[in-house]
Order: structure tokens, then C-alpha cells, then sequence
């Protein structure tokens, strides 16, 4: 019987290792399929499935006649599949791409979310480099051809600042939530209004379910979703208008801004020079960047609403409503110019050396005598001039979405204490009421200012759409007769005998303007110009046409001397170029590009 013992315990202990062995068997089956089940289906799913993103077309952007400023590209980019691809082929790979084995090495590598996520090596193929790789895939398990949706931006440079461009997701944008659902390595709105409208242009993108073979070989499409087209929008920009002021810039530095002034409609907006968008809808190179930023011409600056400048004559319009507002002046008010005025042991001079003689309001806008605004921003008070400034929209946004808009400055005697801690002198107020001095404004709330007066006092914030509801910011408690007044005298500085801005004058339409000429450095008399820098700012403001605006603008060109002789050129080109017939616009734009 005691033989028998050792032969039990063996019996019974096998008995408990394969009782043990099938309960590690159950718990395992039960970690596998219950508690990690949803992991293991998305693993085992992804070894013979691939999901493929399908990426939506991106909306068109039109001009206001219909005119499309962008057309949609497709982007070939060469993938690889860490997980089916074979690191012993990265030599061949590299060569196949053109790429660094080094790097090639270094992507492949580089920890992922998953194994199965696509890896980009090459972006930006041409379809002679896709057609080559196609050829060579079958050699290269995990090697795939991706698309993406990029732009091209028919008129290049032209409208760049307010069209915009698409760029990948900077690291600020990974981080926020309102881009979530955005591959990493999508292209979205950047810039102007690819950026301001991106979520209504971009669409939804699909996606592709494909059975694979072991080796990564589509076999079959087992699920798809379609993708949803982004909106089509279409801007207020009227692109004939743009095209015409931007080419009459020349290579110049400057801006120009044209409102439709009875909607806020944004028809033009140029700052120059300007950058091409096709160089970051695919991917900028750092060469191209590098030269974009190290460029002293700063054509990433939005000029028309960054930069500030004195708007010289041009306020003179603001001094003559102040003053005629405020009952300092009216149209039997004179004044002589004997080519500038003293006061104290200081010489405000008119850049009509030998003067214009006796002068009313109308006359003095026409030839715009320094002079008479001396008198008539005496007459006022500067502090009322301010005062009406601000109300044009002048030392502050205009609110216009493009976003890091400057805004200016309008001093007044309170300002000046709490700023220099000094008064206001009567010397200030001279110069300040032609323009100079303290007084800075943008290229935008210019052309904000002579929509208010070409409309008879109604200010409206600026829109990049067409036929967006007006948005109206406020209506100035300013007479007709006022305005009636200054229409008219603008009128003549174009279209009368001595009027500055004679080079506006179009067969097309009556244009209403004034010319500004801003100081940069004060010169002496017997000095000539030795560079471009010191040269004077060039200004000119207008409508037309004066008996029904259609359109109001400024025109700044920087360090471009005169007024009449360099800004108010550009200005005519956009107005008759605005007043051409849609198709007449359409043969302008698209017999040149």
C-alpha cells in the first residue's frame, strides 16, 4: 500500500498543474478578449486593413465678378508603413526617393502613435516622380502614394496679402482644439482669407478602407466615405481693380486700399511689394523663407493696415469739416499765402514758396495752400480737429479681419500733457493740422475717411465678402452743406486748372481726390534728395464717381516724392479700371496672366 502513495501524489499534482495551466490559459483568453479585446480587433483589423484619409476639396475663392483666384492641385507625397516595411530595403528606398539614408532611416524609426500610421519621406512630387515610384512600389512592402489637396494661386503675388495662403499646422495649432480633426499634415488657411475663412473652405475629408496582403498589396476596397467639398466663397475683391493699382506700383513700396462706400466692401487691397503664395501652398522652402524675411523690402508686411504714416493734405480734409463745422470758417472766409506764416522767431512755410495769394476753403483744397490750414487749424482748435478725426475713424482699427491692424494717432492737447508732459502749442497745432507732426494714420482708415465723405458721413466697418450685410459703425452728425462743400472742392483739385491732383483725371468718370506730400526728414532748401529714403511720402485720396460713389481709396507710396505726381497715377487705373463691364474685367485679367 505505501508504494502505491507516491504514485497518488504524482497522479494528483499533475492534475493540479494542468488545472493551474488551463485557469492561466482561461484568464489569458480572458485578458486578450475581454479586457484588452478592443486593442487586439484594432491590431488584428490593422494587419489586414489600411485606412486611407481622402482629403476634401478646398472651396473655391471667386472674385466679385465671378472671376475664380484659385484653382485646386493635387500634392503627391511618398509614405511608408513602418510596420510592413522592410528596413533592409532603406538603401534602395533612399535611392529611389532621392533622399538622405540617413534620414530615410531617421522617419522610419522615429517612435509613432502606431505602427501602422503612415510615415512621410518625400513631399511635393512631381507626376513624373509619382509615375517612376508607382513603377518601383511592388519592390518596396509599405510604400505608398499619398494625395493631398493644395492650391495655385492664379494671379501670383497679386492679392496676396488679402487672398492668403495654406501652410501646414505650426505647433500652436496642434495644440488647439478647433483643430482636432486635422491631420497633422493637412494644409490649412495661413493668411487672409484662406486663414480668416478656413473652416468653411476646408471641408470634410473621406476615408478608404482596403484589404491588404501580407505583404501590403491592396486587394480590395471593402469601405468607403465620401469626401464633402469645401464652400466656394466669394470676396468683395474686384480683382481687375486690384491687378491694375498693384501693376501700377511697379516694384514701388507702398499700399492701396478701395472701398465700395456704401457697403464697406473691401474692392482692392494691395501692399507692395508683395510674396508669392504658390511657394507655401506646397511646402516653402527654408531658401525661400530665408530670402522672404531678410528681404529689406518687408513684402510680408501688410502696409495697408501695419503701417503708419503722416498723412500730409490729405487730413486737410478732416481741418476744413472741423473748421466748418465748427462756424471757424465758411466759404466767404480768406486767407493770404505769401508762401508761409510767422510766428515768434518760427517760419511755417507753404511748399508754394511764392505763395498762392488771397484764398478761400475751396481754392486752398484745390491748390492745397499749407497756409489757409494754418489759419483754419487756429481758427478750430486743434483739439476740435482731433475731435473730428476720431470720428472719420482716424487713431483707431477699422476692424477689419486680417488681423494685428495698427491703429494710428490722433494727438489733442491732453494727450500731449499726459504723453510729453507739456501744453499744446499753437506751432503744434500748424503743423499738426497739414498732416505733420504727431498726426499718424494707416493706408485703410484713409480710404475708411473718403468713403464717410463720398457717402455723406455713414462709416462702415470694412468686409472681405461680397454682399455681406453692411455692417454700419455709426453716422456722423455732420451737415450736408459740409460735405457738399468739400465734395466740391475735391472735385476741383482733380478736374480744375492748378488742382494738385490732375494726374486722377479719367475720361471715364468725374474723380473726386486730394494729394498728400509727407515730410520724412526735414531738408534744407539748398539740399537735393541723396537717396530714395529721404525722400518725401506720396498720398492721394479719392472717389468716384462724385455725383453717385461707387468707390473711395487711398493711395500711399512710400518715399515717392509727390502726391499728384506718383500716388494719384495708381488711383486712376483702379477707378477706370473698376468701371469697366465684368467682361471687359475678365479680358483684363486673363489676356495678362
Amino acid at each position: 500500500m505505501q508504494t502505491d502513495r507516491p504514485d497518488t501524489e504524482k497522479i494528483t499534482l499533475s492534475a493540479y498543474l494542468i488545472i493551474l495551466g488551463f485557469v492561466i490559459l482561461v484568464l489569458r483568453l480572458w485578458q486578450l478578449q475581454i479586457l484588452q479585446g478592443s486593442e487586439m480587433r484594432k491590431v488584428s483589423e490593422t494587419n489586414r486593413l489600411r485606412v486611407i484619409g481622402v482629403p476634401a476639396p478646398r472651396g473655391i475663392i471667386f472674385d466679385r465678378n465671378n472671376i475664380p483666384l484659385v484653382r485646386n492641385t493635387p500634392y503627391f507625397c511618398a509614405s511608408v508603413i513602418p510596420q510592413e516595411f522592410n528596413r533592409a530595403d532603406i538603401t534602395d528606398l533612399a535611392r529611389l526617393l532621392d533622399v538622405p539614408e540617413t534620414d530615410l532611416y531617421d522617419r522610419v524609426t522615429r517612435k509613432a502613435a502606431s505602427p501602422f500610421t503612415p510615415v512621410r519621406i518625400k513631399e511635393g512630387l512631381t507626376f513624373s516622380e509619382v509615375s517612376y515610384i508607382e513603377a518601383r512600389r511592388s519592390d518596396f512592402p509599405g510604400l505608398l502614394i499619398e494625395v493631398e489637396t493644395s492650391r495655385e494661386y492664379r494671379y501670383g503675388d497679386i492679392g496676396a496679402h488679402l487672398i492668403g495662403y495654406l501652410g501646414k499646422l505650426n505647433p500652436r495649432q496642434s495644440k488647439d482644439p478647433s483643430f482636432k480633426d486635422v491631420p497633422p499634415e493637412a494644409f490649412i488657411g495661413q493668411w487672409g482669407a484662406e486663414k480668416l475663412y478656413d473652416k468653411s473652405l476646408r471641408g470634410t475629408a473621406g476615408q478608404r478602407i482596403i484589404e491588404v496582403d501580407a505583404v501590403g498589396r491592396e486587394i480590395r476596397l471593402l469601405y468607403e466615405t465620401v469626401p464633402v467639398k469645401g464652400s466656394d466663397i466669394t470676396l468683395s475683391m474686384d480683382i481687375a481693380v486690384q491687378k491694375e493699382a498693384e501693376d501700377a506700383f511697379a516694384g514701388r513700396a507702398g499700399a492701396f486700399v478701395a472701398i465700395k462706400p456704401d457697403t464697406g466692401e473691401i474692392l482692392g487691397l494691395v501692399s507692395s511689394p508683395s510674396f508669392d503664395p504658390n511657394k507655401f501652398a506646397k511646402g516653402i522652402s527654408y531658401d525661400d523663407w530665408q530670402t522672404l524675411m531678410e528681404d529689406k523690402k518687408l513684402p510680408m508686411l501688410n502696409r495697408a493696415i501695419q503701417s503708419q504714416y503722416p498723412p500730409g493734405s490729405t487730413f486737410k480734409i478732416i481741418t476744413a469739416i472741423a473748421a466748418l463745422e465748427a462756424g471757424a470758417i465758411d466759404t466767404g472766409t480768406k486767407f493770404e499765402c505769401k508762401g508761409g506764416l510767422n510766428y515768434g522767431k518760427w517760419r511755417f512755410g507753404c511748399w508754394q514758396k511764392k505763395g498762392h495769394n488771397v484764398l478761400s476753403i475751396h481754392r486752398a483744397l484745390v491748390e492745397s495752400c499749407d497756409v489757409f490750414f494754418y489759419e483754419t487749424g487756429r481758427r478750430a482748435g486743434f483739439d476740435k480737429v482731433a475731435e473730428v478725426a476720431r470720428l472719420f475713424g482716424l487713431g483707431t482699427e477699422t476692424g477689419i479681419p486680417l488681423g494685428n491692424e495698427k491703429k494710428g494717432l490722433i494727438p489733442d492737447s491732453h494727450w500731449k500733457l499726459e504723453t510729453k508732459k507739456t501744453p499744446w502749442f499753437l506751432g503744434e497745432t500748424f503743423i499738426n493740422s497739414i498732416g505733420q507732426g504727431y498726426v499718424l494714420t494707416t493706408p485703410i482708415q484713409l480710404a475708411v475717411m473718403m468713403s464717410a465723405v463720398a457717402n455723406n458721413g455713414h462709416i462702415y466697418q470694412p468686409t472681405l465678402l461680397r454682399d455681406a450685410p453692411p455692417a454700419l459703425v455709426r453716422t456722423l452728425d455732420i451737415s450736408p452743406d459740409t460735405f457738399e462743400i468739400v465734395k466740391d472742392a475735391l472735385k476741383g483739385v482733380v478736374n480744375e486748372p492748378g488742382g494738385t491732383g490732375h494726374a486722377a483725371h479719367s475720361a471715364m468718370a468725374a474723380v473726386g481726390g486730394k494729394t498728400g506730400t509727407a515730410q520724412v526728414v526735414g531738408i534744407r532748401k539748398d539740399s537735393k534728395y541723396l537717396a530714395e529714403r529721404f525722400r518725401d511720402h506720396a498720398w492721394f485720396v479719392a472717389f468716384a464717381p462724385v455725383e453717385k460713389p461707387e468707390i473711395a481709396l487711398s493711395v500711399f507710396v512710400e518715399h515717392g516724392g509727390h502726391g499728384g505726381s506718383a500716388a494719384a497715377p495708381i488711383a486712376k487705373k483702379a477707378v477706370e479700371a473698376y468701371l469697366l463691364s465684368a467682361d471687359k474685367k475678365k479680358e483684363l485679367v486673363n489676356v495678362q496672366h
